[in-house]
């Protein structure tokens, strides 16, 4: 069976137009063969941009739902070709949401930043600059001044409205919840890096978030509940089943870190860790003796 539109950006066939935009925002900044030298970069780049073509447009989704992947592709659209629209910014003929222009006086189109926050900028290209080297949008590369701000690993979660003090200047700064560790903001006259502070209880894999808990060495062996902390600062009850063992991880859907300006959140993994007696006493060495002879 061929891969659908749908397996390609990630995302389910329910998906909004938002997490749709946002799938293939993510995809095309890792296959863009600017940035990416794998030979199948090209190949997979073109293959993103054909699949948001379909789905970020209601009438061709609706027939592409209605037809199926196979049929669509070779009767309804131009899925095997290259995808209509105007010249993109990274050459040749695109209709992703880098061909957006967004200004003060308003959008024109159905530009896939609608809604987005951008804290202070005149134009989101300026974000993907930072990732493509500016090369293809038609601007001259001056000489920049550049800050950092240092925010908590519980401020890039929830997001921060900040007054920063830059040159004697005082601005303020939003930052969307999700950002990462090295994320660049281009502002009109200065570049901005924001450095998240490290966590003791949360380990950070992207938008997925790892817990070590320690699970008490009965409970493990016979099963039970223990209670783990999540973001948002409470701590929810899980079953453990019984001989779970050092490492064991659990995975819980959706309570990680957002996606910036969408509803998707990453996943919490429960890493479990077996907390072993420091002293037990004759009686409790009787049985663990007993136990290991049944065993």
């Amino acid at each position: 069976m061929a891969e659908t539109f749908y397996d390609i950006l990630g995302v389910p066939k329910n998906a909004s137009l938002k997490e749709i935009k946002s799938a293939y925002r993510k995809l095309a900044l890792k296959w863009h063969p600017d940035k990416n030298n794998s030979p199948e970069a090209v190949a997979k780049f073109k293959t993103i941009n054909n699949a948001y073509e379909v789905l970020a447009d209601a009438k061709k989704k609706e027939q592409y739902d209605q037809l199926g992947h196979d049929a669509y592709s070779k009767y309804g659209g131009r899925a095997g070709g290259a995808p209509g629209g105007g010249q993109g910014p990274f050459g040749g003929q695109q209709s992703g949401p880098f061909t957006w222009t967004y200004t003060s006086g308003g959008q024109q189109g159905s530009n896939p930043f609608d809604g987005v926050d951008f804290g202070g900028f005149s134009d989101p290209f300026d974000i993907f600059e930072q990732f493509f080297g500016g090369a293809g949008f038609g601007r001259q590369q001056q000489r920049r001044q550049a800050y950092q701000i240092t925010i908590s690993f519980d401020e890039a979660v929830k997001g921060i409205e900040k007054k920063v003090n830059l040159d004697g200047k005082t601005r303020s700064i939003k930052i969307p919840a999700g950002v990462d560790n090295g994320t660049q903001i281009r502002f009109a006259d200065f570049d901005l890096m924001v450095s998240v502070q490290a966590d003791r209880t949360f380990q950070r894999q992207g938008q997925d978030v790892y817990v070590k808990t320690e699970v008490p060495l009965t409970t493990a062996i016979l099963g039970g509940t223990i209670e783990v902390p999540t973001l948002d600062n409470k701590k929810i009850k899980v079953k453990i089943k019984p001989g779970t063992g050092p490492g064991t991880m659990m995975r819980l859907q959706g309570k990680g870190i957002p996606y910036p300006q969408t509803s998707r959140k990453g996943d919490l993994y429960i890493v479990f860790e077996i907390k072993m007696p420091k002293n037990i006493n004759k009686r409790q060495k009787e049985l663990l003796e007993e136990f290991e002879r049944e065993g």
